[in-house]
């Protein structure tokens, strides 16, 4: 499938979730209080957000007013419109430095599907002809590290790691210069995931960024944060910490087909000023789509 109808297909939780209740909502074509109220329990519903659903209901009320709204299809296509002024309109893609190799820090906590995205994604840039190398940086989980192993050969990338409890900074220190005296394109990172122990995690966060700088002036040119769509609001609290030491870059969302609430996509991207830039919509290798915001709300309103 391509990505429109992966997407379309990611979202069949969420649609059938609330487009079946905003399809009722808006046949009643009478666009009053009730309407606006229910319009927001739909949406907080589907974990836009308190303050982001807000927004749009008021955004959509004023368009309402202002045009003299009152085809249903009409209004509609008004709240499209404003999740995309949220979302944008352009994809996002991956910045990779033509001074190589590029890295890409990767973040999240524990089972949130980061090490499987780091495969993926490595497996992405590998079929656009790209030499990858993986760097063992969660060193605290041994399951980790043979995890990440087993990607690398999935994926064709190399694989830099050091021992169960070894130090992750020195890990992404050789991983960096490995990568360079082996002329790869892209190192992407692996990091612990030990939000209960956030303290020492966020301060570890910070040396390793110090020490990839150091291996790489510059570096790192990504700092992605992997998320688990199906948390919903959680993943918010998840964000903010991270993006206190670790400004972020962009955000990954898994999970989206197994969730009904896939408008955290728009929380994410208006609360954090952070762009979605993939989203996994299964469990294949070819699952981890580049996000777009247009297909992504065309597959939200979709009719199946």
């Amino acid at each position: 499938m391509g990505f429109i109808s992966r997407i379309r297909d990611g979202l069949k939780k969420t649609r059938s979730g609330i487009m079946g209740r905003m399809e009722n909502l808006f046949a009643r074509s009478a666009f009053d209080e009730d309407f606006y109220g229910e319009l927001e329990e739909i949406l907080i519903g589907a974990d836009v957000g308190v303050e982001t659903t807000l927004e749009l209901v008021q955004k959509l009320r004023e368009r309402i007013k202002t045009d003299k709204l009152k085809e249903p299809d009409r209004v509609m296509e008004v709240l499209k419109g404003l999740l995309l002024e949220i979302l944008g309109t352009d994809k996002t893609g991956l910045n990779i430095d033509t001074d190589k190799p590029s890295v890409v820090l990767v973040l999240g906590v524990n089972g949130v599907g980061k090490t499987t995205t780091i495969g993926k994604l490595a497996a992405r840039l590998r079929n656009e002809g790209k030499k990858v190398v993986l760097a063992a940086g969660d060193t605290f989980r041994a399951a980790a590290i043979e995890q990440l192993e087993v990607w690398s050969e999935r994926s064709g990338a190399e694989i830099i790691k050091h021992q169960q409890g070894g130090d992750p900074a020195a890990v992404l220190f050789d991983a960096v210069n490995a990568a360079r005296s082996r002329a790869a394109d892209v190192v992407i990172c692996d990091t612990a995931g030990r939000l209960h122990n956030k303290a020492n995690l966020m301060e570890e966060l910070k040396k390793v960024r110090r020490v990839v700088e150091k291996a790489m002036p510059g570096a790192p040119h990504e700092i992605l944060l992997v998320l688990d769509a199906s948390t919903g609001q959680n993943a918010l609290v998840q964000a903010r910490v991270f993006n206190e030491s670790a400004p972020l870059t962009g955000v990954v969302l898994t999970k989206l087909d197994g969730t009904a609430k896939g408008g955290i996509v728009v929380a994410v991207a208006r609360e954090l000023s952070v762009p979605v830039k993939f989203v996994g919509v299964g469990e294949s290798i070819d699952d981890l789509q580049p996000f777009d915001p247009v297909e992504y709300v065309d597959g939200l309103f979709a009719a199946d």
